[in-house]
């Protein structure tokens, strides 16, 4: 790399570090609505984590006995992206209560951390869950199909 790049990547990377520590002075210094407004939901990021995996295993287990992968697959993503949005429209309807009882009392409250932090941690739950699904699909399906074949073929 040439000494210039090297100057450019380190003033962009100096820029972001100022815009980033400006940025978290500004969230700090502004007013919030409340401890609700200051921290995540733990109790509602747990079970986005727990439930719905579970859930969709429950009822895609059996279709992918009768070999029917893709329906089971579909019924439980279904299952775990709907469960996401659900919690993201809880998030959103609550943070929106919130801030609109501060704007009423007059005062600018921002969440911390903002909302889309919120909403894409539930995002990233729903679809890391997928991704681990549609894996553990294929170790059934495998073993499922390595069933057909005699012990001495395999």
């Amino acid at each position: 790399m040439s000494y210039t790049l090297r100057r450019r990547a380190l003033a962009a990377l100096a820029l972001t570090m100022m815009a980033a520590t400006a940025f978290a002075q500004v969230s700090a210094a502004a007013p919030t609505g409340g401890a609700a407004m200051n921290h995540l939901n733990w109790r509602y990021i747990v079970l986005a984590a727990v439930l719905p995996p579970a859930v969709g295993l429950i009822v895609a287990f059996p279709f992918w006995r009768k070999r029917r992968m893709t329906l089971g697959n579909i019924f439980a993503a279904a299952i775990i992206f709907a469960t996401s949005i659900g919690l993201i429209l809880r998030e959103y309807a609550e943070l929106d209560r919130i801030t609109t009882e501060c704007l009423d009392a007059g005062i600018p409250c921002f969440p911390v951390p903002s909302a889309f932090t919120r909403f894409a941690i539930y995002a990233f739950i729903g679809l890391l869950q997928v991704i681990a699904l549609f894996s553990l699909s294929l170790i059934v399906e495998d073993r499922i199909r390595r069933k057909d074949y005699a012990p001495e073929w395999r």
